[in-house]
This record gives structure tokens, C-alpha cells and sequence, in this order.
């Protein structure tokens, strides 16, 4: 009874003080978090399956990552922003490493909110021009010009985006209206289609398509090979810079080192955030000798106070050093395709899931309320959502318009073969509970 009291009261105290952002507080009050598991105050075990907010990519205290941390917090933690120590050019020398040419220079910030903001800026530095491009189901952030980039969410009563903002369709091949003879997806068709409506709405003055290489907040919508290529070919057509926003898919998660490789294409701006950190606040945003050189003439500021910080930029080195000497990509590959597997059987189950897809460890369910129209079951998701959590697995739905619940599952990338087991069987149980009482 003492923790059901200690629980009211804490939530008395959260609504009397906490300001709402949006997003409803979870009803678990977790007072730990160590690998794959999170810790209710009563001491109940719940496996992560959303690393918390999509970021701790090897797990929650990392012991690698906690001796860093407790050793630069102590000797070297923050300073004027103009003094770059060791571990920030250490960390831009490491990146690049793994970079593809010409990627090369990078600058480290706090959030994928910031890394965005920062490459939108930078590609209008660079070419003179003001029009981005971004996906219909796109997740950039919320500040203002990642914000007017966003069109999955936030976009309601903030006033006047920026100038020059133009949506595309998003490659959503459960439901895209373009379709082949035979049913499948048509993407190419699509794509020219919305070529020819942004060459009419545009007026010349094209900076940048801003991507994600697998829209996740947008309900993990995975395009299909060949895809991003062709993209590619249409912005070098036009002249116009493209953005890949990894977020979420780099540093390893989807069984590569980012996401874009999967189409071998090579992005004049890249911004990492979430994975880079491991769940502490460090972004990255990479470029070109040439467009930092461009940036640079046409007077490119920015200064932030946690620029280029080098706790963090510690943390982002040694996150680097664990991915390459663990194999984290073949680790994400490998427990990816069991996950996946997992998931198709569960689809071969029950009805209500309409569509397995993603890559790696980055997985998405999407959930219907009727298999013949493939009505959206937002409802129905959240219910098996709110199940799991009661049942001991945290994982996260999306909710979107003309899209059913998409559940996103996106564990650390150090889960075990048993803990992907453990988490497909609380699924199991979940959905089986959920369409057995509603059909009752």
C-alpha cells in the first residue's frame, strides 16, 4: 500500500509543478535503469525495447560510458565554447573515420533538434537558397526551422513556419495509392509524380531535401532498395544539397553504420544525435571541406552554449571505440532478423497486424482494426501498448493521421538472443489478451 501512496503522491506533486509538453506522463515511476532493464520503484523489472527515447543504443549505464563520464565531470566538463580540447577533435577524427568521402568535417551540439536546425542553416548558407524539402511523415525536431521540416507532428498553433517549406510524399508502401498491375508498391511513379509538384510550388530556390533513410516517428516507414538512389539522382539534377537526419538509424542500429549505405548513397550534410550519445545529450553535424568552406565565406554562426563540449565528445568516443570493437552493426543485423522473424509469425497470427517492417533493430508493427479495408487501429494499439507495460516490455506507439498505431521497437543494441525472446513472447501474450476481451 506504502508505494501505491508513495506513487499518488509523486504524481500529485508532477501535476502540481510540471509543466505538460504535449505527451501524456508514462504511469510507471521508474527509479532505474541498467542494460535492457528499467526498475519501477517497487524494484519490478521491465525490458526496454525503445531504448529510452530511441538513444541508449548500447544499453542504460553502460559501464564504459559511466567511467568516462565520472571522469570528465570530475577534471574536464565544460568550457568556453571557442576552446577545443582533446576529446572534441578526437571524436571529429573518429567520426570521420567512419564517414564516407567527402564527408570529413564535423562540429558536436546537444540534440537532433540542434543538429537539424544547424544543417538546415548551413545548406542555406552554402547555396544562397531558402526552399526545404522534407518528407510528409517527417520528424526533424521542434525548434523553428527544424519544426517547419516536421509535418508528422507540432506543427498546430506555433504561428508562421519559415518561409519555403515543401512536403513529399512519404515513401509509405502499406498504403501508397500509386500501385503496380500486380499490386505492389510503385514507388518510381510516385516519386515522379511528386518530383513534378514540387518543380511547380517551388520558386527556383531549392537549398535542400532534409531525409530520414527510415522515417521512425513518421511510423517506421522503411523505403524500398533503390529508393533513396533515385532521390539522390533527382536532387544532383536540380542542384539541391541533401540532409540526412540519422537520429535514429545511425551509429549502427539498422546492421550498418548509417542507415544511408543501405542505397550507397552519399548525403552533402549528415546529422547524428540520440545513438551518438548513448542517451547523453551529443549530436553531430557532418559536411564537406567544400561546403564548410562555402559556409564559412558567407558568414555561417553558430554558437551555442554546449558546443562542442568535451564530456560529452568523451562519451562520443568512447560509444565510437565500443561500436567498432563489439561489432555492434553484425550485433543489430543479427538480433534484427530475429526480431523480425519473430514479428512476421506474430503477423501470421493475429489479424490486427497489418504490416511487419524496418531494419535492423529498429522495427515497426502496424496495427489495422479490419484486414479487408486496413482501417487504422490506433485504439487497439494502444491497448496492446498499455498491456506490455503491465506485462513487463516498455515499447512506444505512434499515432498519426490515416495511419493505424505503429509500434516502434528499437532495443539496445546489446539485447540478448533471449531477451528478443522474452520480448516477442510478452507481445504474444498481449495481443492474444487484448482480442480475446474485446471480442468477449
Amino acid at each position: 500500500m506504502g508505494s501505491v501512496d508513495n506513487a499518488t503522491a509523486f504524481f500529485a506533486k508532477a501535476d502540481k509543478y510540471l509543466m505538460s509538453t504535449g505527451v501524456p506522463f508514462s504511469p510507471v515511476v521508474i527509479t532505474k535503469a541498467k542494460g535492457t532493464r528499467l526498475y519501477n520503484q517497487d524494484g519490478r523489472s521491465i525490458l526496454d525495447f525503445t531504448s529510452g527515447q530511441m538513444s541508449s543504443l548500447l544499453g542504460h549505464s553502460h559501464p564504459e560510458i559511466v567511467e568516462v563520464v565520472q571522469n570528465y565531470v570530475a577534471e574536464l566538463d565544460h568550457l568556453l565554447s571557442n576552446m577545443i580540447t582533446h576529446p572534441v577533435v578526437d571524436l571529429a577524427e573518429r567520426l570521420a573515420r567512419f564517414l564516407p568521402p567527402p564527408l570529413e568535417k564535423s562540429f558536436f551540439l546537444n540534440t537532433g533538434s540542434e543538429s537539424t536546425e544547424a544543417a538546415i542553416k548551413m545548406a542555406k548558407c552554402h547555396t544562397g537558397k531558402f526552399e526545404i524539402i522534407a518528407f510528409a511523415a517527417s520528424y526533424h525536431g521542434l525548434t523553428q526551422g527544424a519544426g517547419s521540416a516536421t509535418y508528422s507532428a507540432g506543427r498546430r498553433r506555433g504561428g508562421p513556419v519559415m518561409p519555403g517549406q515543401l512536403a513529399f510524399p512519404a515513401p509509405y508502401a502499406y498504403r501508397s495509392p500509386f500501385r503496380k498491375p500486380d499490386g505492389s508498391y510503385d514507388w518510381e511513379t510516385e516519386i515522379d509524380f511528386a518530383w513534378s509538384m514540387i518543380d511547380r510550388q517551388s520558386v527556383g530556390s531549392i537549398a535542400a531535401f532534409i531525409m530520414e533513410p527510415i522515417l521512425s516517428t513518421g511510423g517506421i516507414l522503411d523505403p524500398p532498395k533503390g529508393y533513396f538512389k533515385r532521390m539522390a539522382e533527382e536532387c544532383r539534377k536540380r542542384d539541391i544539397l541533401i540532409i540526412m537526419d540519422e537520429a535514429q538509424t545511425g551509429v549502427g542500429r539498422t546492421g550498418q553504420m548509417f542507415a544511408f549505405e543501405y542505397d550507397e548513397i552519399v548525403p552533402d550534410i549528415l546529422a547524428l544525435s540520440k545513438t551518438l550519445g548513448c542517451g547523453l545529450p551529443l549530436a553531430s553535424v557532418s559536411t564537406t571541406v567544400e561546403i564548410e568552406r562555402g559556409c564559412k565565406e558567407a558568414g555561417f554562426l553558430w554558437l551555442t552554449t554546449h558546443l562542442n563540449d568535451p564530456l560529452t565528445a568523451a562519451v562520443g568516443n568512447k560509444v565510437l571505440e565500443i561500436v567498432e570493437r563489439d561489432n555492434i552493426c553484425e550485433r543489430a543485423a543479427e538480433r534484427g532478423a530475429q526480431l523480425h522473424e519473430g514479428l512476421v509469425k506474430l503477423q501470421q497470427k493475429y489479424w490486427c497486424i497489418g504490416d511487419i517492417r524496418g531494419r535492423g533493430l529498429l522495427q515497426g508493427i502496424e496495427i489495422i482494426s479490419d484486414p479487408e479495408t486496413r482501417a487504422p487501429g490506433s485504439d487497439l494499439g494502444q491497448a496492446v501498448s498499455d498491456q506490455a507495460m503491465a506485462r513487463g516490455l516498455s515499447c512506444n506507439v505512434v499515432n498519426l493521421p490515416g495511419m493505424g498505431g505503429v509500434f516502434r521497437l528499437a532495443p539496445p543494441v546489446t539485447v540478448t538472443a533471449d531477451e528478443i525472446a522474452e520480448g516477442l513472447q510478452i507481445l504474444d501474450e498481449c495481443f492474444g489478451y487484448v482480442l480475446k476481451t474485446r471480442s468477449a
